[in-house]
């Protein structure tokens, strides 16, 4: 199983958790599996059936250009990470 690493703006949704361990073989399985454990993160994370664009995935310390389709193991870190804006 996955270990997703949940960003602090989402912790809400999962009553304060900064890891948890779901199951998933790409990383859209595992927001699925997400949103059943913790409903409202899908929405948070996905706009129209797509990583929203201010969201980054980075899968086993890489960012992922894959993005919900990126494949992975039992052992796989997933972080979401929101973009960082400025100038």
């Amino acid at each position: 199983m996955a270990v997703v690493w949940i960003p602090a703006l989402l912790r809400d949704l999962t009553d304060g958790q900064a890891q948890v361990t779901v199951p998933g073989e790409t990383v859209h399985q595992v927001i699925a599996q997400l949103e059943k454990a913790y409903p409202g993160i899908e929405a948070r994370l996905c706009q129209e059936g797509r990583l929203r664009s201010n969201i980054s995935v980075v899968v086993d310390g890489r960012v992922s250009s894959q993005r919900l389709r990126h494949e992975l193991t039992e052992t796989s870190e997933v972080h979401f990470l929101p973009a960082i804006s400025g100038g």
